[in-house]
């Protein structure tokens, strides 16, 4: 809202108590003046006033007394506090120094012509004690790397430069038939279950059970009846159906795979000898298990951190972070072009079922930050300028973009939020040893906390990936109906961060 002062003219704004509650919680009693709550009542009318319509006036130039003549002096009531609270919550938590970590729970108390009051509960970040967060230990894997290792990878070579080449023979496991198919189910066709000069590898297990053993010995021309029982656990209009596919085989297809020497390899990869190629897959395939290995280890000394946390986490806390991460998963399917709503009707799902989905991973993710954050306090952790343009331009060119695009994109101290959790990361791993993990002790289960109202003060957001792909035929086998926010948000590594997101989402 406009006018003087340092919260935009919340000159009328007074916090009459700020009171300290149970679970994490403050609850502050506000009060907006009546200036400040007429000025607001003025907004709200000249936004409506086009649309007013009293007798005697031309529409849209009904003063705003006549009208609350007309229709109560409260008529404007409602969509004024909805202008006026933001502002004047706001101003109260700046000069309460109140950081909330979630939705407040918003209540209004009294309202007139002289302002009105409002309490909201605040949740803030709750105390954290982290303990024995040095020398702890956890198992780490033995990277090895044998000769299977690396013929298994080579084989991904070998197969992109393999060629179908037709025969003249009956078909067997692991040839590729050409046939035109289509299902009934009680003699009628069903829908989903046809198609036309469809590639179908035998062995590969890509059709329903029974489907491709049935067609090993055919040949082409040959027509054949396929006796199907679809799986208990298949799409509903067919889940354990005995159906029939007609199927026609045009064509037997086997893979011939080229010789592998020197040449292959000049071929497939910019080495001269099959033996450079070899050296080098195997030199990646140890830098890759090499890198899972040490991310495993932290992930699990990171975990043991997050057990032998002291705190009580806020039931509300973990409500805000599974929205943000259904909201980021809103946005991730929205930039692929569906509508959010579409997608969930795909998906066979509603918002608040994917919300409650969220919660365990954003349950996980909040305690992991905590934790985190009381061992940088623990230690001082400060984070430099010179660290913060440092990750600036870490993050430029990660991202191919321009340094003053990540300021713009990224707020500082979200860089600096990030950066003291890799350094209390980097020091339990630095001071951590490899064995066998201390067995997890049995823990009190935590106090809930009623979870808000959803009006939203100004908080971090947390960020995840929608697949939505063609319908497939219903002879193919169904992958798993969804993919849970759970699962497209887990966060990999407790180093991954925020701002990094953040800038991700810029980019697209």
């Amino acid at each position: 809202m406009g006018g003087d002062g340092p919260h935009g003219g919340i000159h009328n704004m007074n916090i009459k108590s700020n009171e300290k509650k149970e679970n994490s919680t403050i609850e502050l009693v506000i009060q907006v003046g009546a200036d400040e709550f007429n000025a607001a009542i003025d907004k709200v009318y000249n936004r409506q006033k086009k649309n007013i319509t009293l007798p005697g006036f031309r529409k849209g130039k009904a003063p705003r007394k006549m009208v609350e003549a007309m229709y109560g002096a409260e008529v404007f009531y409602e969509d004024a506090i909805e202008e006026a609270y933001p502002a004047a919550y706001s101003a109260a938590l700046e000069e309460a120094g109140i950081e909330p970590v979630a939705y407040p729970k918003l209540e209004i108390q009294e309202v007139g012509k002289d302002g009105f009051t409002f309490k909201a509960v605040v949740t803030v970040k709750p105390e954290v004690k982290v303990k024995d967060y040095k020398g702890m230990t956890a198992p780490k894997a033995d990277v090895q790397v044998t000769d299977a290792d690396v013929k298994a990878e080579l084989k991904t070579y070998i197969d992109r430069a393999s060629r179908l080449v037709t025969v003249d023979r009956e078909a067997k496991k692991g040839d590729t038939v050409v046939i035109d198919f289509e299902g009934f189910k009680d003699g009628v066709a069903f829908e989903g279950g046809k198609g036309e000069n469809y590639s179908l590898e035998l062995g590969s297990g890509s059709f329903v059970p029974g489907f491709e053993d049935q067609l090993i010995g055919a040949k082409a021309g040959d027509e054949k009846d396929l006796d199907i029982t679809f799986p208990e656990d298949y799409a509903a209009d067919l889940a354990g159906a005995a159906v029939v596919f007609k199927v026609k085989v045009h064509e037997v297809k086997e893979r011939q795979e080229p010789t592998v020497d020197d040449e292959f390899a000049k071929d497939v990869s910019e080495f001269d000898t099959l033996a450079e190629l070899e050296k080098s897959l195997r030199e990646k395939l140890e830098k890759t298990r090499k890198e899972r290995a040490d991310q495993e280890f932290e992930n699990a000394l990171v975990q043991q951190l997050v057990d032998n946390m002291e705190c009580e986490v806020p039931e509300a806390m973990v409500e805000y972070q599974a929205d943000q991460m259904v909201q980021d998963y809103a946005n991730r399917v929205q930039s692929q072009g569906f509508r959010f709503e579409d997608y969930l009707n795909m998906m066979g799902t509603t918002l608040d079922q994917m919300r409650q989905q969220a919660k365990e991973s954003a349950g996980r993710q909040v305690r992991q930050n905590l934790a985190l954050e009381a061992v940088a306090d623990a230690e001082g952790f400060e984070i430099t300028d010179d660290e913060v343009e440092a990750e600036i331009a870490r993050l430029a060119g990660e991202y191919d973009m321009e340094a003053d695009q990540v300021r713009a994109a990224v707020p500082v101290e979200d860089l600096k939020h990030d950066l003291r959790g890799k350094k209390a990361v980097e020091l339990i791993v630095s001071t951590a040893k490899v064995g066998e993990a201390p067995k997890k002790a049995a823990k009190k289960p935590a106090k809930k906390e009623e979870a808000g109202e959803e009006k939203k003060p100004a908080a971090k957001k947390t960020t995840k990936k929608a697949e939505a792909g063609e319908k497939k035929p219903a002879a193919k086998k169904t992958a798993k109906k969804t993919e849970d926010v759970e699962a497209a948000d887990e966060e990999k590594s407790a180093k991954k961060s925020a701002a990094k997101k953040t800038v991700k989402k810029t980019e697209e």
